[in-house]
């Protein structure tokens, strides 16, 4: 499914023209602007599954953080904008075939991390507050109380439970029980499943960020299907071997200067890992996982 069919960006003259119009010199940076023209990136178009590639700086997350502010799509972890930010942002354009799905989203690497340090935070915090309850069942199961007033009415429905049940099904009368524990790579992947749903458009930065190669793998086939069955467009900025496979993917290589439209085989990033492996290809022969 195709919903984001091209997104223009400002060419150097456009930039160059905004640039001197600023009267104002108290700025050391003018970013975005000079970010993308200077790699003679002015429009992407857009396949199903649409891949930018590049190193650090290369530009590739300031390309998806325009796209999703120009969308309006949402987003879970706020970002560093510029002060000309804004102004950069509208100078861009962009067509859709209809209307951007509501359920579209951009999804980074900060959103990833939040959301596994939120859940070790709540069970920390369910782990604090069951110790508080353990003490306040001791404390109200063997209380001399006597009620003398309507004052002591919560207090004596408190006595009451803890009479009635044992220590862990006072607790759990009271307490949720904690989040399932993941491992990073676990967190990582269910935060994926949960956002990404049917019919919308995803812009995806570094997505293999927490994902060992395996979870890399089934990040691939999830983004596979959702795109080929579920009627999901994707927009990813990586440099995961794995990602850069996807079928049918369209890879704009963002090292190049000018930008260029490539195969995964041939970018250089990927070319370095099978010149590697291949150099140590005896190695493996008659080898297997159980036998490392």
């Amino acid at each position: 499914m195709i919903y984001l069919s091209h997104f223009s960006f400002p060419g150097i003259e456009r930039e160059y023209d905004f640039i001197l119009g600023i009267k104002r010199t108290c700025y050391d940076t003018v970013y975005p602007f000079q970010i993308l023209s200077r790699l003679g990136l002015q429009m992407l178009d857009f396949e199903p599954v649409t891949i930018l590639y590049g190193g650090n700086g290369s530009g590739k997350t300031t390309a998806l953080n325009v796209m999703a502010e120009k969308l309006g799509v949402k987003r879970d972890t706020p970002y560093n904008r510029s002060n000309f930010f804004g102004d950069y942002v509208r100078m861009c354009e962009f067509e859709v075939r209809g209307k951007v799905p509501p359920v579209s989203r951009i999804i980074t690497s900060d959103d990833v991390f939040d959301f596994i340090l939120n859940l070790r935070n709540l069970n920390d915090g369910i782990d604090q507050k069951r110790e508080e309850l353990f003490e306040d069942y001791l404390e109200n199961k063997y209380a001399h109380f006597q009620m003398r007033s309507l004052e002591d009415y919560e207090k004596l429905k408190k006595v009451t439970e803890a009479r009635r049940r044992t220590q862990s099904k006072y607790v759990r009368s009271q307490l949720m029980d904690n989040v399932r524990e993941h491992s990073n790579g676990e967190s990582a992947f269910l935060y994926f499943s949960e956002k990404i749903q049917e019919n919308g458009l995803y812009l995806l930065d570094e997505p293999e960020n927490s994902l060992s190669p395996l979870r890399q793998q089934e990040l691939l086939k999830f983004l596979e299907d959702s795109a080929r069955f579920f009627g999901c467009q994707f927009v990813i900025s990586t440099h995961s071997p794995f990602l850069l496979a996807m079928r049918g993917a369209k890879i704009y290589d963002l090292d190049e200067e000018p930008v260029d439209v490539k195969k995964w085989t041939h970018l250089p990033g990927i070319r370095a890992y099978y010149d590697f492996f291949k150099g140590h290809e005896r190695e493996f022969e008659g080898t297997s996982l159980g036998k490392l």
